[in-house]
């Protein structure tokens, strides 16, 4: 059943997402936007240091929150597990190369930024419960009058922050906590959904008070366990920069147990994984900056220019850092397989062999030629104390071959017949473990242990993905009420948010891989319709930032 919706989820991955003009629009509007206003992301970077500290702020401004608390609030919504799992997940399927990709994605990222919470500001609304509202629906309906465009983004909203900002923020937490304390994942989500619901009942105001003093320390708890690895490994500096660059046009080479990434692989995922950790065009942001106070729209969007640069350019190439330099990303270790990174193929093959390393990278790239993949063992396989003793089929996990796998049920090794059906494990009671490749929460954790702190850097990784994955959570219930007030009333955000804290609950236990290949989904479903709303106000755009430059020249307006 899993495999099925799983299946399936890939599926409309592979039309949305992971299909290849999406990156090319991504970073296309980031292009245009960038060379249309005059590389705004260098040219205001100092202005939007200066609104964020205050210095131009008027007290007599139209808003909820502080243009400090919008951006803590954004920021805990984007600084989540996109900066922890997410980089772990796009190396170890892109390899280096990926992070360059993050980084283009980032810079143009803060243009992008710029543009959709400018325009979201500028046509934000009061609520008839008196709080402001705001986000791409609002300029969609108001200036575009584009209705059902308004309407089909806020609904991509709604399913958004239950598929990109609630489940994987949850599994991370439960998943790293169990790994780390031995705690099940049942417990701690339970415990944080009740948490999550004490925070989000209080509204905008005490999720941004609580934003404002989590951020800060989340962020310095996470940089110094990152830096302890990084400088530990210090030999390994320039080579990880080496290894970046030198495969960003060329793809990334084969080197222990990963089968090396294409060019486009790695291109895909770097700006996939840039967009789901920063969120630049996916529209989620200019919601919680619509309740900055502020009489300038563009005062707002220079803000926001910030939060690609903090989360991606910092936080990102920190945690990427971290995995190049102690080397984990290439190593095999020891791990329960989950049934979704699981493949048995017809022949048996050997990741010490050069030919065989390239009949398995041809095999494992995104888009391979028919004559390319290799099929799907069927059949039985004999099995003493748990380890396999029948040949003709090789068993990949996490995109690797792996290794002493042991095959148990109840937590112990069988001796018997297991059965494989055109490449997947029969019988849900069976577990799998062996070393392989790993990646996500897992990754990072072991990478924090290759540092000055030792095994105990893996806490650091709980402590630090705690905090910014609950952050995210938070941040997104918000932006999942706001599209539930624009479609429904201030009456909808109620049931919202009871349905928004049960399925935190519900994903701490659901398949960590099937989870991620949803946010690849619910992201693209909410980034394609905002980036083409944003082109189409091009126009719009360019005399907002004008309007803003000629007040703030004539009065310092804010």
């Amino acid at each position: 059943m899993l495999d099925s919706i799983h299946n399936f989820i890939l599926m409309v991955d592979s039309v949305l997402g992971s299909a290849d003009y999406f990156p090319l629009l991504l970073l296309g509007v980031g292009v245009f936007f960038t060379l249309y206003l005059g590389f705004p992301q260098i040219r205001y970077f100092g202005q939007a240091l200066r609104i964020v500290r205050g210095k131009y702020t008027k007290k007599d401004a139209p808003g909820d929150t502080s243009h400090f608390a919008a951006l803590s609030t954004a920021l805990s919504g984007t600084v989540g597990t996109g900066n922890i799992s997410g980089v772990a997940l796009a190396i170890f399927l892109g390899g280096p190369a990926a992070l360059f990709w993050m980084w283009v994605t980032a810079f143009l990222g803060m243009t992008t930024k710029f543009v959709e919470v400018t325009l979201s500001h500028k046509y934000r609304e009061k609520t008839a419960d008196g709080t402001m509202a705001g986000g791409p629906m609002y300029f969609m309906e108001k200036k575009l009058n584009m209705k059902w465009m308004a309407v089909f983004f806020a609904l991509a909203t709604i399913v958004s922050s239950i598929g990109s900002g609630n489940m994987p923020q949850i599994n991370g937490i439960a998943n790293a906590v169990d790994a780390s304390f031995g705690i099940d994942t049942w417990i701690t989500g339970a415990v944080l959904a009740v948490l999550l619901a004490l925070v989000i009942i209080g509204g905008i105001k005490r999720i941004a008070k609580m934003a404002e003093k989590v951020v800060p320390l989340m962020a310095l708890v996470y940089v110094v366990g990152a830096f302890a690895v990084i400088f530990y490994n210090y030999e390994n500096i320039i080579p990880s920069f080496t290894a970046i660059f030198s495969s960003v046009f060329s793809g990334s080479a084969a080197v222990g147990g990963f089968m090396g990434a294409s060019l486009a692989y790695a291109f895909n995922r770097g700006v996939n994984r840039g967009l789901f950790s920063n969120e630049a065009g996916q529209g989620s942001a200019p919601i919680a900056h619509a309740a900055a106070k502020g009489k300038e729209p563009a005062s707002e969007g220079m803000v926001s220019l910030l939060e690609p640069f903090i989360d991606t350019i910092i936080i990102c190439t920190i945690t990427g850092l971290a995995l190049l330099s102690s080397g984990v990303w290439s190593e095999k270790h020891h791990n329960q397989f989950d049934r979704s990174d699981m493949q048995f193929l017809v022949g048996e093959y050997n990741d010490k062999n050069t030919t065989d390393v390239q009949k398995l990278y041809k095999h494992l790239d995104r888009n391979p030629a028919k004559e390319d993949v290799i099929a799907n063992y069927t059949g039985s396989i004999s099995v003493n104390e748990g380890k396999a003793i029948s040949n003709g089929f090789t068993l990949i996990n996490a995109r690797s071959v792996a290794e002493d796998v042991i095959y148990k049920r109840d937590d112990k090794p069988i001796t018997g017949v297991i059965n494989i059906i055109d490449g997947q494990l029969e019988g849900e009671d069976l577990t799998v473990e062996g070393k392989s490749l790993v990646h996500s929460v897992r990754l990072t954790s072991i990478a924090f242990t290759k540092g000055f702190f030792g095994e105990n850097g893996k806490f650091i990784v709980s402590i630090a993905l705690l905090l910014f994955a609950f952050t995210t959570a938070v941040a997104w219930s918000y932006y999942g009420d706001r599209a539930a007030t624009y479609l429904w009333g201030p009456a909808a955000v109620l049931p919202y948010r009871i349905v928004y804290v049960g399925l935190f609950f519900l994903g701490a236990i659901v398949d960590a891989t099937i989870i991620w290949s949803l946010a690849y989904v619910t992201v693209a479903l909410m980034t394609i319709p905002n980036l083409i709303g944003l082109l189409m106000l091009h126009k719009d755009m360019k005399q907002t930032v004008s309007e803003y430059w000629t007040k703030f020249n004539a009065n310092k307006a804010d």
